[in-house]
């Protein structure tokens, strides 16, 4: 029995000087969905063939290599459009996926939780309504999810299919709406804690899971705490949200999210808004880097950008350049928000601690707060979460000789009596 599938991937390069990549990365995602491609095409354009996406003569070539060396799909670089879709399975008679089909076929495999899952199935039916005609049997490989195979049975069926995708997008956004409560009644509740959260955001692969749980080894002694770390891409697509609490009544809530990759499909961006949010909101990024692959330039450009289409780019950010132990430089190494470690060596997990206290905390201000009885649940918030030295109950409310950070300074300047 065959464990694999043969396929082909096809790339055009409009002069791009990280084609090469991101064709390397095509594999590598046809790899994550257990398909080999035993040979790669290639064509340089000046402009994407709007019928073809490539010229004529190339899928005529590639159908002969198909038809003589029984290949089993064909995979392109980009997304196509329907009627690109349409016009190359005219020619080319295997199933065909492009970049955002094969993403999205890895979505649906790695999602775990319940919303993970609703949120792939938007994206997949979102991506194959216009698309029914050309689709041929790519979709219905995947098994499982919508039920929609669309097994070739024709124009007839076309309607029916249509109408049965439209239904199922309204019930699964409605479910997703649901969701979607519950996660704002959680962040509303989050954000009353007063706890900062910042979120760990980056390249997929980047190794966000594995720092998470270096943390979560440090400074939570729960292992059921840790998260799926796996050397694959997008091992993570359910957003994990751990407390990490640390000396001197310090803490933060670190949220380990969804990886980014070169163009990452707009439906998933848009159907995983209520999970990314977590990003928008978040009082700090921390970018997670690969300093080990040679493109790791790239792959900060493709996140920066990723975070400026979810509205996230006005969020402070550290830099992380993990893996730097591969890159025989001495570490932990730190400069300003821009720190070098190995997660998973747990070689600069301290330092990271202190350049995010010190970004999401500030320094700490000495002072003399008077709080009112009635604001009882603000002082014990500051008892819970500044260095108290001395504390008086008077008649006019809770006199307290504290150490506060920054944040907590500016928020409840009104109660300060005296400064130190």
């Amino acid at each position: 029995m065959q464990e694999f599938e043969k396929a082909v991937s096809i790339g055009a390069n409009l002069n791009n000087k990280y084609f090469e990549v991101e064709l390397n990365e095509l594999n590598s995602l046809a790899q994550a969905c257990n398909i080999k491609v035993v040979k790669t095409f290639t064509q340089n354009l000046d402009k994407i063939n709007s019928s073809l996406y490539i010229g004529s003569g190339k899928v005529y070539e590639i159908n002969e290599y198909i038809n003589s060396n029984d290949i089993d799909l064909v995979i392109f670089n980009n997304e196509l459009s329907p009627s690109q879709l349409r016009n190359i399975q005219k020619v080319i008679n295997v199933p065909i996926l492009d970049r955002t089909a094969l993403i999205l076929q890895i979505f649906s495999k790695r999602a775990r939780t319940k919303e993970a899952k609703l949120q792939v199935e938007v994206a997949k039916l979102q991506y194959m309504l216009p698309r029914l005609v050309g689709l041929h049997t790519s979709f219905s490989r995947q098994g499982g999810g919508s039920g929609l195979s669309n097994k070739g049975s024709g124009e007839k069926k076309l309607e029916l299919d249509r109408r049965k995708i439209e239904d199922k997008l309204v019930e699964l956004n409605k479910e997703i709406n649901l969701l979607e409560k519950s996660r704002k009644a959680q962040r509303k509740q989050r954000e009353n804690s007063n706890i900062p959260l910042v979120s760990l955001v980056g390249y997929t692969n980047a190794g966000k899971s594995t720092i998470l749980n270096s943390l979560i080894d440090e400074y939570v002694p729960n292992e059921e705490k840790k998260v799926l770390e796996k050397d694959m891409l997008f091992a993570t697509l359910d957003t994990s949200v751990r407390k990490i609490v640390i000396d001197n009544k310090k803490s933060f809530l670190l949220s380990d999210t969804v990886g980014f990759i070169s163009q990452l499909p707009h439906n998933l961006v848009k159907a995983f808004r209520s999970t990314l949010e977590e990003v928008k909101n978040a009082d700090l990024l921390v970018h997670v880097i690969d300093y080990s692959d040679e493109n790791y330039m790239k792959n900060i450009e493709v996140t920066n950008n990723t975070l400026k289409e979810i509205g996230a780019e006005h969020v402070p950010v550290i830099y992380v350049y993990n893996k730097s132990d591969l890159m025989h430089i001495k570490i932990p190494k730190v400069k300003d928000n821009v720190i070098y470690m190995s997660a998973s060596n747990k070689i600069g997990i301290k330092e990271l601690v202190e350049v995010i206290c010190k970004n999401i905390y500030g320094e700490y201000f000495n002072c003399k707060m008077l709080i009112p009885y009635e604001k009882s649940s603000i002082l014990s918030y500051l008892v819970n979460n500044s260095i108290i030295n001395k504390i008086d109950y008077i008649e006019e409310g809770s006199l307290l000789e504290a150490s506060v950070n920054q944040r907590d300074y500016n928020k409840y300047n009104e109660y300060i009596i005296e400064e130190k």
